[in-house]
């Protein structure tokens, strides 16, 4: 069965970060000792050959000497504590990088080279990684996710399961806590911490305590971010429900419509539309521990809902008729399919046939038959693809 979980609340975190210009990657794939390594070791937490590119796209004036010394300076800060590191990058991210290098007359110049463009956003490299592992101080640990401008790792978020009791944003933050403690190098670099369960999402600096987490707004400041990050949590999942239950997935889409609508036409104000979208999170997750309870499997429930078992015409049958519908569905349709089934009108014509016939042999209400016969055969083209052999 489906269900909301930490990774789906990352997929759905990244999905919205891709939709937004950023670039993914998935952390083993550019891990050391991999095709695609982008750091030579766990404790490095720099990408160099992207920040060496951005570098020298930033500053075509400046010689490879000046932009080596501009990359030694950014990957190797300066100061006693955390916080001084910090600070010194701040300076170097804003201000620039001060280098000197010699002229081809032989006198040194000074220059402060450019580490993003803040003008044109576009001509900055963003990335965001997640399970991104970091190794220091003989600590391994893997932020959820990490995002890169010009190689650099300006932010670190953490995300928790909003259908976990126990894991809420304020375990994300005390998470965040551990990890700069643990992984001081990963944070010297750090401008902004964001914690969120999809639900909820709250953004701070580095030194900031937890009254110091405010609520992640849209640049505009209309609406809450947590609204429109719950909408690609719920999207997503209804994503994953269409390739398994279309019934369901319909019933939950309206739902979520319906709710978006209310907002949009200023029916109810974001506190309330975000409390609506955390409800159907929560009947998300009951929804997908229906099997258990009815003892059927994934494939099964699917059906079972395909025989609109909310109408009261066919809940007369009773549930353990209507999972015997079910399963006999699932046989039957797993026996008939076949690669092209649904191309072939005489396939889809004998299925159809005897869909009718264990229909009508369990007693299912005659003037409901056409239309559950529709259902299952829709449902049957979502599933067969990985039944037909």
């Amino acid at each position: 069965m489906t269900t909301l979980t930490e990774s789906t609340v990352e997929d759905a975190a990244l999905t919205w970060l891709e939709s937004l210009g950023w670039n993914v990657a998935h952390g083993p794939a550019i891990a050391p000792d991999t095709p695609g390594a982008e750091r030579g070791d766990y404790g490095a937490v720099v990408l160099e050959r992207r920040l060496r590119d951005a570098l020298a796209r930033l500053n075509p004036t400046l010689p490879t000497e000046a932009l080596d010394g501009a990359l030694r300076k950014l990957t190797h800060l300066e100061g006693p504590t955390l916080e001084a590191r910090n600070r010194a990058f701040h300076r170097m991210l804003v201000d620039g990088v001060t280098v000197e290098y010699r002229t081809d007359d032989g006198s040194v110049c000074g220059a402060q080279a450019r580490v993003i463009d803040f003008d044109t956003p576009t001509n900055n490299a963003w990335l965001a990684v997640n399970q991104f592992t970091v190794v220091e101080n003989k600590h391994e640990r893997r932020p959820d996710v990490v995002l890169f401008v010009n190689g650099l790792p300006l932010g670190v978020i953490e995300l928790k399961n909003p259908a976990d009791e126990d894991a809420t944003i304020w375990t994300a933050w005390q998470q965040l806590q551990t990890y700069k403690a643990e992984l001081p190098t990963l944070f010297s670099m750090n401008v902004a911490l964001l914690v969120s369960d999809g639900v909820e999402a709250r953004i701070g600096t580095l030194t900031a305590g937890r009254e110091w987490f405010k609520p992640w707004r849209t640049i505009s400041g209309e609406t809450l971010a947590d609204s429109q990050l719950l909408q690609k949590l719920l999207n997503g999942e209804l994503a994953v429900r269409r390739k398994r239950n279309v019934v369901q997935a319909r019933s939950f889409a309206e739902m979520l419509e319906h709710t978006l609508r209310r907002y949009q036409n200023r029916a109810v104000e974001a506190a309330q539309v975000i409390e609506e979208l955390i409800q159907l999170a929560q009947e998300l997750r009951e929804a997908s521990a229906r099997g258990e309870k009815l003892g059927l499997s994934e494939d099964e429930v699917a059906f079972y809902d395909a025989l609109e078992t909310n109408d009261s015409a066919v809940q007369v049958l009773g549930d353990e008729t209507l999972r015997d519908i079910a399963r006999e569905l699932v046989r039957t349709v797993r026996d008939n399919v076949t690669i092209d089934w649904t191309l072939r009108e005489n396939v889809r014509a004998n299925l159809r046939r005897l869909v009718k016939r264990i229909l009508r042999k369990h007693g299912y209400p005659p003037d409901k038959q056409e239309r559950a016969t529709r259902t299952v055969l829709e449902q049957a083209e979502v599933l067969s693809a990985g039944w037909a052999v």
